[in-house]
């Protein structure tokens, strides 16, 4: 069973905090992750801080379950955080031992892929908010979000060769967010970087004092639910799908999406409205 719901609760400033004390201090409703829903934002944390936020078989399970929860027109973007000091260690080690046998190891493997490719397939923008330390697996998963601010004091790492277990996987979305050799060092060595070394190497889009982070992803995320949902979807998708091509055959794609675009209601709405200066009116539809 899930131990996560989706519960739509009025945000307010301080939202992780807030639900952290109300959630913790009650164990019998205690939960992997705390999920919550305002204003077409959805805020996800990561709430196994005594774990380090590992992602855990069951973790990745409910992380899978809140990305895909009411995904409509509702929904326009998608925070990422968690409670304690570590945003994420990795997946659990104590999955990976020899006693739990091959396939449970190729399920977690499977599941934390299905995790990671689902929050770039799923058509709204998800931001990570990092506040700590993020390695291994849980540096794959800042690696693979649309957008990652994470505060001064943050680090990130993919330290699995130092264990035996050469991160593999996470190496995948590292590869695809940092020029190689930075990937490599960091995937050879099991060396953490800083976040302005991340942010330097484009593993963040920004790096903000601790105290400025909950502000800085929420005026991201605001400006982004206040956008056509629809017209951002088809941009994400065609992002994605286009830097998988050769430059000629990405142009062709981009070619195509944007004169689909221009069939969308809210992109001759949004066009509309420039041209006789004034706020558009979207319909997300």
């Amino acid at each position: 069973m899930l131990q996560s719901v989706c519960r739509r609760v009025p945000f307010k400033r301080s939202l992780t905090a807030q639900l952290s004390k109300r959630f913790l201090s009650q164990r019998k409703d205690e939960s992997l992750t705390i999920c919550s829903q305002e204003d077409g934002i959805r805020r996800i944390v990561l709430n196994n801080p005594k774990r380090r936020n590992a992602l855990s078989l069951k973790m990745l399970d409910t992380i899978k379950s809140n990305l895909l929860q009411n995904v409509d027109s509702g929904l326009r973007v998608i925070v990422l955080s968690a409670n304690g000091g570590v945003f994420s260690s990795g997946h659990d080690l104590k999955e990976l031992t020899e006693e739990e046998g091959t396939d449970h190891h190729a399920q977690i493997f499977h599941r934390c892929t299905e995790v990671m490719t689902l929050v770039q397939d799923i058509s709204v923008p998800v931001i990570a908010q990092v506040n700590g330390l993020a390695t291994a697996a849980g540096c794959q998963l800042v690696a693979s979000c649309d957008i990652a601010v994470a505060s001064s004091n943050s680090q990130f790492a993919t330290p699995g060769v130092n264990i035996g277990l050469f991160c593999s996987t996470p190496g995948v979305a590292l590869a695809r967010a940092v020029p190689r050799k930075v990937a490599l060092e960091m995937l050879f060595t099991g060396n953490p970087i800083s976040a302005d070394d991340a942010l330097k190497s484009g593993l963040l889009s920004k790096v903000v004092p601790e105290e400025k982070l909950e502000e800085e992803v929420n005026a991201i995320a605001t400006k982004i639910a206040s956008l056509s949902q629809p017209v951002v979807a088809m941009g994400k998708s065609c992002f994605y799908s286009q830097t998988m091509r050769g430059r000629d055959q990405a142009y062709e794609e981009a070619e195509a999406v944007m004169v689909e675009n221009l069939k969308l209601r809210d992109g001759q709405e949004g066009i509309k409205a420039f041209l006789q200066k004034k706020k558009p009116s979207w319909t997300h539809n």
